[in-house]
């Protein structure tokens, strides 16, 4: 199978690219400057600049594009990009292919669990409603930029990915030198639910999704979500470090600003991967003690 990937620099495009290649599909990566080596396919989402010439054969596109949530302050101006930074590339992409005389057969498009916004303990599947806020809106909004490719007859999925643990980048990046130094504990009350799945099952869904006729909404996450005191109390058991220093909510609200670290670590998303589950998808990482185990035994990539 002829892929390409956008976002494919990033943590989870770079994992991807990686297993597509050793399974023996070939790759084109689609970036932004000049194509320096085979496999670049040269784009520019601001101009609206992407040449079908250059995805001709390709069978399959993989949407993986946008600035980082958490990586600056949410700003006007920043809230501005991570918007246009999902909701044009989406769009250039599924126009471009929509209007191709050989069409790729699938288009799988990034999105988030935060399409479900702030909804408690309550269980949500790919069926479950839009929620409110910020991230909610950006969801909606770049789900809906598929919409050429959908009428044009290309199966679509949406990737509503959940926190992605691995050992380098990421939120768990972020989080293990301080657990590592046994200052980890929980955010705040500690029952906000964190919906996760290890690297190498976000990289196994996607290319089962590539081969298997699904299409919609799939979450991407693994069948088990939890809390975020069960996250932080199986992460010191991982490593075997306390985690009984709780993080009162105002210190990461002083460090990242209010709405950005509600929306990362205080809003609460118990979603489950349904369609992946109906569809017959095994996860490599079920339960958070394997993940951990994976991910501290060095696991960055779609593990064998």
């Amino acid at each position: 199978m002829h892929v390409a990937v956008s976002g494919a620099s990033g943590l989870i495009g770079t994992a991807l690219c990686q297993s597509l290649a050793r399974s023996g599909h070939q790759v084109s990566k689609l970036v932004r400057r000049p194509s320096a080596r085979p496999g670049e396919i040269s784009w520019d989402p601001t101009a609206g600049s992407l040449d079908p010439a250059q995805l001709e054969g390709v069978d399959a596109v993989v949407n993986l594009s946008g600035a980082g949530i958490g990586d600056k302050r949410w700003t006007d101006a920043y809230k501005r990009e991570l918007l246009d930074s999902r909701v044009a590339t989406t769009s250039l992409l599924a126009e471009t292919i929509a209007g191709m005389d050989r069409k790729p057969q699938v288009l799988l498009s990034g999105s988030a669990v935060g399409f479900y916004g702030e909804r408690g303990d309550q269980v949500l599947t790919e069926q479950s409603d839009a929620g409110s806020g910020f991230l909610a809106d950006i969801c909606r909004k770049w789900e809906s930029a598929t919409g050429a490719a959908s009428a044009a007859g290309i199966r679509v999925a949406h990737l509503r990915t959940g926190v992605v643990l691995a050992d380098r980048g990421g939120a768990l990046g972020k989080m293990l030198p301080l657990f590592r130094f046994g200052l980890g504990g929980k955010m705040g009350s500690g029952r906000a639910y964190w919906s996760w799945i290890s690297l190498a099952d976000e990289v196994g869904a996607i290319e089962f999704l590539l081969e298997h006729p699904v299409s919609g909404a799939v979450n991407l996450t693994a069948p088990a979500p939890a809390t975020n005191a069960e996250f932080t109390k199986a992460l010191g058991q991982a490593l075997h470090r306390p985690t009984l220093l709780p993080v009162p909510s105002f210190g990461p609200k002083l460090l990242l600003g209010g709405e950005l670290a509600d929306a990362l670590l205080f809003t609460s998303a118990r979603v489950v991967p349904q369609a992946l589950l109906d569809a017959g998808y095994r996860f490599r990482h079920p339960d958070l003690a394997s993940a951990f185990q994976y991910v501290l035994g060095g696991g960055t990539a779609a593990a064998s």
